[in-house]
């Protein structure tokens, strides 16, 4: 998918990646892993050198940062890889594209038909003016006052579409629907339009966001968090009933007739009356005129561009983007196999990546790998070359990752100039795709689907001719490779691509060495760029420490294009070892000794401070808290415990919860809070404090409750807890029946929110209360951090030891724990710090690194005074066998195995 970033920075990429959820949704899947790639010129351009008629580089790259990971973390997306181009003529217009990866059970994979009589219901949001004529306008060509002649973008509503997910994962319900389309472009008049020859649509009968809306306005409104399925009249009550337990609305909107004409009625009138015929006639053929211009005569290939190893790690195409990538949340889902950056110190940027299938219950091996491939100097100087370079290098990369070559798809974006009538720019994305074509004819692999915009230019700037390849297989955890060097005093080896006399890849060769690497006994692989072996060894070398003796006489330097460094126990057939791993944080090139602490400053001070990594450092120290206790039962006994999970509008967490829950032995239930209307509310708090008061855990998962809530998280949830039924139930649970309580992130804010941390009770919050505030940062973190049991108090923690480490992710942007010396006096004494944030050596820190929302004592959990309610930061639900592979250390935290054995 693709999406205007402008003018509207921040709702543009939220949009595009709310519509390519809904476009595997309406094929009934489910979408558990995402990639944003975009370009942009040099985002540290001053503001003063903004182009007129412009928006500074700098604030279109933060906010549409903000609001692509805005949506994604809130509805609950990994978002496994973020990329960022960056080329002088994306100044024209910023590319923001992406890739989603879904799955589907096989029986829900048909498309039905519809027969005359059946109803189109709606569901989901409501519809406004947002978005009429947004898909038009943004791909209109850029001029000097764009900025203040555009059509409104559509504004997501990520809680919304997490319901429809959850709706569409209903086993019965997915087969029921017989078509279904999602909305985008051109609103009811597509969604529904498509949906069958002959329809009647019933404008009056649309859910509107505020009254005054005319009929053009709902037939055409981009308006998000809509489906439109068609299912047969009998089904109709069903699927109100179902969409309304999700907190949705459903509405009959349409109905398939057989008269071969579109209609729609507005106030009792007639207002659209199309026939089949003429809309099947699918507008005036066109035709254009291609010239396909000769390649520029200075290549970017076969070139030396770099003279050492902190010059090429300092070019901005090559330097780290870490402080990019952790605002998006990698770890939901609990299937994340490759994290973005491995190795210990979560430095090494991972070249595809890889989740496993997105299972409600059981384990699985069975994973997908997912990459892309497009540099911007290549397509300049070649839109051939380019296309042939960004298929070949996505599939590198994904080979790089584990993947079969034979296994892969493709999918392609394109992002070209203004074509007009000028024969020359047409030969630009005719050259590419024969470029891409050329490069999958000769590796047998198809490209399916894609998408195109024709719109970047701005007065006499045009964007580089851009065809992205995002190249997608599945795959087994047990041959997933990530880049980081893993052992010292093992062998490196380069392994190249050979080139014909027109610098094209030798694809044969190519498929040999796929095959090779898919065979070998691998330690680590890892892609080349125009960086070269230079910059591959370092980035290899940065995750774990690990440094590399380099002898040979290949130039370090070249540009190494689809090229390969492995490391390995034993040679790999076709690869050259140039080296050795080293336990020496250095690189030991000949003569010369390169400290890997240098170079990673050289890799990572350009986009500092567009983009920084971390907070300041904090001038307090950390106190290390030690509690031993022993371990407590329940005076409740159940083998199998009940766990109650509220799923409140912004949950995102529920399904992890629920699994990590029924693997532990316990039975879990999620029940929606449905607050559509007043009756709703009141019916969803008389359930809860009813299933509360049924279960022995209470289970408060993360999210965003409500949505981003301003001035801070966690209210809505609280306002629920404080409610006088919900409120008692809860208490009857702590106090009269031995049960436990346990919140994580988002949960955690709703327990320090009604006092149940540190207090043990309900209570009005009282200024100078422990609390949970922004981080030091000032933006979303999604990372693992290494976290210390402090205490072994609450029975949560029954399982460990006081001083065991876990690694733990973690993924939220108000997640600093503050509380006054007093309180934290208390908080020692009685063993209520459970966890704290450490340094590799265990030790707790207020080092950015490692503490990374600036808690003070490095807190990161804390406990209610009895110890059964728990409320901590970490997502230690998102847990697996195969999660986390590039990340070292203990990743298993024993705490719902303790829950369960409590009431034992």
């Amino acid at each position: 998918h693709n999406a205007p970033p402008e003018p509207a920075p921040g709702v543009g990429p939220a949009t595009w990646l709310g519509g390519c959820i809904r476009d595997p949704l309406s094929g009934r899947s489910y979408v558990y892993q995402a990639m944003r790639v975009t370009g942009a010129a040099d985002p540290r351009i001053p503001y003063d050198e903004t182009i007129p008629g412009k928006l500074p580089q700098r604030k279109i790259c933060q906010e549409s940062a903000h609001g692509y990971s805005s949506y994604g973390n809130q509805i609950g997306l990994a978002t496994g890889k973020v990329s960022e181009v960056y080329h002088p003529n994306y100044a024209a217009k910023r590319m923001e594209i992406g890739a989603v990866v879904a799955a589907s059970p096989r029986k829900n994979v048909f498309r039905g038909g519809p027969a005359n009589g059946d109803y189109i219901l709606l569901i989901g949001g409501r519809t406004g003016r947002d978005g009429v004529g947004g898909a038009t306008g943004s791909s209109k060509e850029h001029t000097d006052d764009a900025l203040d002649n555009s059509a409104e973008v559509q504004k997501g509503d990520a809680p919304t579409e997490r319901k429809i997910q959850r709706l569409f994962r209903n086993p019965e319900l997915a087969p029921k629907i017989k078509i279904c389309n999602d909305f985008g472009a051109g609103g009811i008049s597509v969604a529904i339009g498509e949906i069958a020859d002959s329809l009647e649509i019933n404008l009056d009968a649309v859910p509107k966001k505020y009254d005054g809306l005319d009929g053009t306005e709902l037939a055409i409104s981009e308006s998000q968090e809509r489906m439109a399925i068609c299912v047969d009249p009998s089904e109709v009550a069903y699927f109100i009933a179902e969409s309304d337990k999700e907190n949705l609305e459903c509405v009959h909107v349409a109905t398939v007739t057989d008269t071969g004409r579109l209609r729609m009625t507005w106030r009792g009138k007639t207002i659209v009356d199309l026939t089949r015929e003429f809309l099947d006639t699918n507008g005036v053929q066109q035709e254009a005129t291609v010239h396909v211009e000769a390649i520029g005569t200075e290549s970017p290939l076969d070139c030396i561009a770099f003279e050492s190893f902190a010059d090429a790690l300092g070019d901005l195409n090559i330097s780290s983007q870490k402080g990019l990538g952790e605002m998006f949340d990698s770890s939901v889902g609990a299937g994340t196999v490759l994290s973005p950056f491995g190795g210990k110190h979560q430095c090494t940027p991972v070249d595809a990546m890889v989740a496993t299938l997105p299972f409600l219950e059981g384990q699985t091996k069975i994973c997908t790998h997912m990459s892309w491939g497009f540099n911007a100097n290549i397509a300049t100087w070649s839109p051939y070359h380019g296309a042939a370079y960004a298929v070949t290098e996505s599939v590198c990369r994904a080979v790089a990752s584990g993947a079969r070559l034979s296994d892969i798809r493709l999918t392609l974006q394109e992002y070209f100039p203004k074509l007009g009538d000028d024969s020359s720019r047409w030969g630009l994305p005719f050259a590419a795709l024969l470029g891409a074509f050329k490069a999958q004819h000769e590796l047998r692999l198809g490209a399916i689907g894609g998408k195109d915009s024709m719109s970047g230019t701005f007065n006499d700037i045009d964007v580089p001719p851009t065809l992205v390849s995002f190249a997608l297989a599945p795959g087994n955890t047990k041959h997933v490779v990530s880049p980081e060097f893993k052992e010292v005093n093992s062998l490196i080896s380069f392994i190249e691509v050979p080139r014909d006399e027109n610098q094209l890849p030798d694809f044969r060769a190519l498929k040999e060495i796929a095959d090779t690497l898919h065979g070998a006994n691998i330690l680590a692989a890892h892609t080349l760029d125009h960086g070269g072996i230079a910059t591959g060894l370092s980035k290899m070398s940065f995750g774990n420490g690990i440094g590399a003796s380099i002898k040979t006489d290949i130039n370090l330097h070249q540009e190494r294009f689809l090229s390969f460094l492995i490391e390995s126990k034993e040679e790999i057939t076709g690869g050259i070892v140039i080296g050795k791993t080293q336990i020496e944080p250095t690189i030991q090139v000949g003569s010369d000794t390169l400290k890997l602490g240098e170079l990673y400053d050289a890799w990572t001070n350009p986009l500092s401070e567009i983009y920084p990594e971390t907070a300041d450092p904090s001038t307090s120290e950390a106190d290390t808290f030690n509690s031993t206790f022993e371990v407590k039962h329940s005076t409740t006994k159940s083998q199998n415990p009940k766990v109650i999970i509220p799923a409140f509008p912004g949950t995102n967490s529920e399904y992890d919860s629920a699994k990590a829950f029924r693997e532990a032995g316990a039975l879990a239930e999620i029940q929606i809070f449905r607050n559509l209307t007043p009756q709703a509310v009141e019916e969803s708090l008389a359930d809860l404090a009813e299933s509360i008061r049924k279960s022995q855990i209470l289970m408060l998962p993360g999210g965003f409750s409500a949505g981003d809530e301003p001035a801070g998280s966690g209210k809505f949830i609280a306002t629920i807890l404080r409610s006088p039924e919900v409120a008692d139930a809860v208490m009857d649970l702590l106090k009269n029946r031995d049960g436990l309580i346990l919140g994580i992130c988002n949960g955690f804010q709703a327990l320090i929110k009604t006092g149940l941390v540190p207090y043990g009770e309900i209570r009005e919050p009282k200024p100078g209360d422990p609390t949970l505030t922004f981080n030091d940062i000032g933006r979303h973190i999604a990372r693992y951090a290494t976290t210390r049991i402090s205490s072994t108090q609450s029975p949560w923690l029954a399982d460990t030891q006081v001083g065991d480490l876990h690694n733990i992710p973690f993924s939220h942007g108000e997640g600093k724990f503050y509380a006054n010396e007093e309180d934290l006096r208390k908080l020692a004494a009685t063993g209520q710090i459970a966890t704290q944030y450490t340094d590799l050596s265990g030790q707790p820190t207020m080092a950015p690194e490692f503490n990374p929302n600036g808690s003070i004592h490095a807190i990161e959990g804390i406990s209610s005074p009895c110890g059964r309610v728990l409320g901590k930061m970490g997502h230690t639900e998102r847990q697996g066998p195969d999660v986390g592979k590039n990340i070292s250390g203990n990743l298993y935290q024993p705490l719902f195995k303790a829950g369960v054995k409590y009431f034992s």
